[in-house]
């Protein structure tokens, strides 16, 4: 089935006087959402115990729980030093959403630095692979990694790259987030057809089955001529893009997919406001069908 939530605790679970990862389980359910993700950021700095208290309170309230590891991951890096750290923090995420009940890790593959594009997209495919080997000798190929598409042109991390990555093994499971895109492609996704465009290209890349279930983050995106900028909430109507579009292209294609709302303080509102329109654009789908 389609999941819905948020990325991270949004400001109303602060102002509910809440505080605690374990308390969000409860929190999401509550507002009718499926799904959490759980940001490793600023590095995986849990104790294993801790990790097992959060799976617990997630598995009670019947909310499944994703991971999204350290932002400053680059597999482009031409310091191998770096790279390994890289492999680490994958690694490290994936041992943690393992003990939390999980099965889905986010991460950036990586940023383009001084070097011609497909020098730097090249490194980070030779090192995909060895972090597919590192996943594999880990013990950790039960779960699902997902290189993420990224919003601005200096990263790596367009649609076309996160398909090549994930052809090299089944272990990689694209997180497509459609803000990212809209954005380092400067408004692109307005119509259903935009939406529709480039999930049949992952779907021709990489087969039904295995984007049946893809990842998703989902918000709307300031952008520049460099792409993005920073994170909006529902309420913005400049930049886009909007969900509804997508739901319909979604209902259309057959497509169930994890949904994560990384709006900025509103993740838990907006989350429930796709939610609402994808049973909506659904309902209206099988009436027709």
């Amino acid at each position: 089935m389609i999941k819905f939530g948020p990325s991270g605790n949004s400001e109303s679970f602060y102002a509910a006087g809440y505080s605690h990862t374990e308390q969000s389980a409860a929190f999401v359910k509550e507002r009718g959402l499926d799904c959490f993700e759980y940001s490793f950021g600023r590095g995986v700095r849990m104790t294993e115990a801790k990790a097992i208290s959060i799976g617990d309170a997630f598995r009670a309230a019947g909310v499944e729980i994703s991971v999204h590891a350290p932002y400053y991951i680059n597999f482009a890096n031409p310091d191998d030093e770096a790279a390994q750290k890289s492999y680490g923090y994958v690694l490290d995420s994936g041992k943690m959403l393992r003990l939390m009940g999980g099965k889905r890790c986010v991460f950036h593959p990586a940023a383009q630095g001084k070097d011609e594009r497909s020098v730097a997209v090249s490194r980070t495919a030779d090192r995909l692979k060895a972090l597919r080997d590192h996943i594999y000798h880990s013990g950790l190929q039960d779960l699902m990694f997902c290189p993420e598409t990224m919003g601005k042109l200096a990263q790596i991390g367009t649609v076309e790259e996160i398909a090549a990555f994930c052809e090299i093994d089944p272990v990689f499971t694209p997180c497509l987030d459609f803000g990212h895109i809209n954005a380092r492609e400067r408004g692109s996704l307005k119509t259903t057809l935009d939406y529709r465009v480039r999930l049949e290209y992952m779907i021709g890349r990489l087969g039904y089955e295995r984007m049946k279930h893809f990842h998703m983050h989902f918000s709307k995106i300031m952008y520049s001529a460099k792409g993005e900028v920073r994170h909006l909430t529902f309420e913005d109507e400049v930049f886009g893009p909007e969900f509804e579009p997508l739901a319909v292209a979604l209902c259309d294609l057959g497509l169930e997919p994890y949904i994560v709302s990384e709006s900025d303080g509103t993740q838990a509102e907006d989350a429930a406001a796709m939610k609402q329109m994808y049973m909506g654009v659904r309902d209206k789908f099988y009436k027709n069908h």
